[in-house]
């Protein structure tokens, strides 16, 4: 209400806050300052190079040592393989096993959800300040406060397409009919990076030639293949459950890491453990 007693023109938030041009131009307070995890897909490629560079290499020993092979024919072999896996991950960027790409699309979907809830609760707690960032990332695309104010008013209308519009997904169409950004909101597509085929290579090589290093250690000490392959198992499941808890730390997951551990040590492990088996049944 105003002074004199007249309700006020100035459109309203779903928190009851008023939606001024101060309100879309304030930073954001530092008490505010969201967290989001930003770096997904160096992240992306990380996980598909560790994954199955730590089980590729792991599942090879494994059944050259259920075939009864020696320590210096499993290590010379997994070397060659670890090489030529690097080269045609980093070289291909996406020829990768199932493992890695389950993993790595597990993570992903996690992410999302707890990015979604994230929305979800602080357009709840906070909506003045949602309401704020609605007008910052209109004014990426050029529109003034004054044209933002009707499209962020109408966003805060429905929750859904609110959180939505947040996640930057498809809506651009029936928001905003005078501004041309649709490329991204339409087709979910942003320019990519001019160095990131070679960044991603890069990552994805150097990832998977660190995690198949592990699962050979033990050969390069133990001539004995049967010891050889009990240190491996330990020393690559060791590996896994702490791959799997630093995943989930970095993708944000800091509320389950245990859950992220154990997932990625079974996958790894029933991968070797079939290659061993066959191995055995066949030799």
């Amino acid at each position: 209400m105003t002074e004199n007693g007249a309700t006020s023109s100035k459109p309203q938030t779903e928190g009851g806050g008023e939606l001024t041009k101060e309100l879309l131009e304030r930073q954001r307070p530092e008490e505010h300052k969201e967290k989001h995890f930003l770096s997904s897909e160096r992240v992306r490629d990380i996980i598909l190079g560790v994954s199955d560079g730590l089980t590729v290499p792991f599942a090879l020993a494994a059944g050259l040592s259920g075939a009864e092979s020696t320590s210096r024919i499993i290590l010379v072999a997994g070397l060659a393989e670890v090489v030529a896996g690097s080269i045609s991950m980093g070289l291909g960027g996406h020829t990768v096993t199932c493992i890695g790409r389950y993993l790595a699309a597990q993570s992903e979907a996690d992410h999302y959800m707890r990015e979604l809830k994230r929305e979800e609760k602080e357009i709840i707690d906070v909506p003045d300040l949602e309401a704020a960032e609605c007008g910052e990332i209109l004014a990426q695309y050029g529109v003034e406060a004054e044209e933002a104010e009707p499209v962020v008013r109408a966003l805060t209308r429905n929750p859904h397409h609110w959180v939505r519009f947040m996640m930057n997904e498809s809506i651009a169409r029936t928001c905003v009919r005078a501004c041309v950004w649709v490329g991204r909101f339409e087709l979910g597509l942003e320019k990519p990076e001019e160095t990131r085929a070679i960044q991603s290579a890069a990552t994805i090589a150097a990832s998977y030639a660190v995690g198949g290093l592990f699962p050979l250690l033990p050969y390069m000490v133990i001539s004995s293949a049967t010891h050889a392959v009990i240190a491996s198992v330990v020393v690559t499941l060791a590996a896994l459950l702490l791959f799997g808890y630093v995943k989930a730390y970095f993708t944000g997951d800091d509320k389950a890491p245990i859950k992220s551990a154990l997932q990625t040590a079974f996958v790894g492990a029933m991968a070797s453990a079939a290659a061993y088996g066959i191995a055995r049944l066949i030799h």
